[in-house]
């Protein structure tokens, strides 16, 4: 296991027991952002970066009991969390890397991940992988509850320019791993991403 890899679980392992709990009101923006995926009745979603499940309500919802539901994570102890919430009656829980998904090319309608891009030690080759488990015109949610400068605030960091999720790195980042694009909104309540895959 990668450095980068110890690093990211060391971090959600310590956290996951008490994550739904510091954030308990991030419900309404995970089902909105899950809204703006478009899935269908029998659709086929990942979410990538699962943590403790929180998207896969209103993602299972949003493909309904026929639909295939998958959360992937890194971490054992935020899959424990989301197992221990009942999440996975919602999804099937994937204990994986985002960057190897034991998943078939073009699988899926679609990827949603609250928080993960800040994590991946490779964030275009990671996004390259993300985009290979996409059928072709399906769609990536790059989410989180809270938009940029409140999310350094709440760090205690200032944003800079390099920010990988400022609007023309992201858009470069995307592009450069076969995604194109669609929407782009960082507001204080939230942070979302949409793009689609290219044939």
């Amino acid at each position: 296991m990668s450095d980068d890899h110890t690093h990211v679980q060391e971090f959600f392992t310590a956290r996951a027991a008490d994550w739904d709990r510091r954030f308990p009101d991030d419900g309404p923006a995970y089902a909105a952002a899950v809204a703006e995926l478009g899935l269908r009745d029998g659709g086929r979603v990942l979410d990538a970066g699962c943590g403790t499940g929180r998207a896969l309500l209103a993602l299972r919802a949003a493909v309904g009991r026929s639909g295939v539901v998958l959360g992937a994570d890194l971490t054992p102890a935020m899959l424990r969390e989301a197992a221990r919430a009942g999440r996975d009656r919602d999804g099937a829980l994937l204990l994986t890397d985002v960057a190897a998904l034991p998943l078939r090319s073009s699988s899926l309608d679609a990827v949603f991940a609250a928080g993960l891009i800040a994590h991946l030690p490779q964030p275009g080759e990671n996004l390259r992988e993300l985009r290979r488990v996409v059928r072709p015109g399906g769609v990536l949610a790059l989410f989180h509850p809270v938009g940029r400068a409140a999310l350094a605030a709440r760090q205690g960091r200032r944003l800079t320019p390099d920010d990988l999720r400022a609007e023309p790195n992201l858009r470069a980042l995307l592009t450069g791993a076969g995604w194109r694009m669609t929407s782009y909104v960082d507001e204080d309540t939230r942070f979302l991403a949409l793009a689609v895959r290219d044939a």
